[in-house]
């Protein structure tokens, strides 16, 4: 049997009592007629391409426009301080996103995680978890399948796009999925992990898509950041028995409503929000010389 929404997964793995992320891998044979072995060799290049990008922005990059890059390299020193007031953890997470990112807007090589604009939120959270759980590598590519699923979910159910649903259904899409996937490596239940994606998602609802110069930079890259925290601090509250009082399909739905009545200025085409301030105008006609006549 193949599941359509949250309630489905769920209750597939719970009545199988098996983890989303062995649900999720039978679906992927059921589908796509590929061997277990293949499936799980592709998501391990997946793991490999996520950890080269991190290991990239953690040395330290810039993007060709000079907007972002080096922001994560900063914030490892200043974990290194030992005077931070989050948590470790944390930050490393949203270290390692942003790294993530800065690789993205210096046009490298990593793995759209539902999409290149969210890709830091996943790995980032990984491999800061890593390092608390002390996980195997077949438990880490376990991690990817269990944030796969409700990427799935999201994908069929409402949308990932910046241009659709604006940057809730990016950056809010990317945070559910490592919400409920940290929660599964860390013990949790499936249900633990569902009500760790309602109570992320729910948190980020309305988020809009305002690239400044119609780059992936600002404010993308601390957006993952953002969306870095926001899961962590969900996962934590659902493996704290806390619950979320709108069921996950319900708030994907919602998120797909909103979607759909946000103004086009404000999904992904740089005609409002952050990138229609005086200072963004002034980047972008730095960057291109003069604004683009259809973003004014």
């Amino acid at each position: 049997m193949q599941f359509r929404n949250v309630a489905e997964l769920v209750q597939l793995a719970t009545s199988e009592n098996k983890k989303i992320s062995e649900i999720m891998i039978e679906q992927e044979i059921d589908v796509t007629g590929r061997s277990r072995e293949e499936i799980i060799r592709r998501m391990e290049q997946n793991l490999k391409v996520m950890e080269q990008a991190i290991n990239r922005g953690l040395k330290g990059v810039k993007s060709h426009s000079g907007l972002t890059g080096g922001d994560a390299v900063l914030l490892q020193a200043y974990i290194k301080k030992g005077k931070f007031l989050s948590g470790e953890t944390m930050l490393d997470a949203v270290s390692k996103a942003v790294a993530t990112n800065e690789v993205n807007a210096a046009m490298g090589t990593i793995c759209a995680t539902p999409t290149a604009g969210s890709a830091g939120v996943v790995p980032g959270t990984l491999f800061a978890v890593k390092n608390k759980l002390n996980p195997n590598r077949e438990e880490m590519v376990a991690f990817l399948f269990t944030a796969g699923a409700f990427g799935y979910v999201v994908a069929n159910n409402a949308s990932i796009s910046g241009a659709a649903g604006g940057c809730q259904a990016e950056v809010g899409s990317a945070a559910g999925m490592a919400a409920a996937a940290i929660v599964e490596m860390a013990g949790g239940s499936p249900d633990q992990c569902a009500e760790a994606m309602a109570i992320t998602l729910k948190n980020m609802l309305g988020l809009v898509c305002d690239p400044v110069a119609g780059l992936v930079e600002v404010p993308c890259v601390k957006r993952n950041a953002m969306g870095a925290a926001n899961a962590m601090v969900a996962a934590d509250m659902a493996l704290a028995g806390i619950k979320s009082r709108i069921p996950c399909d319900e708030i994907i739905e919602a998120m797909f409503r909103i979607g759909q009545t946000m103004p086009t200025a404000l999904k992904e085409t740089a005609q409002g929000g952050l990138a229609a301030t005086p200072t963004g105008r002034q980047l972008e006609a730095k960057i291109f010389g003069a604004p683009h006549t259809n973003r004014e």
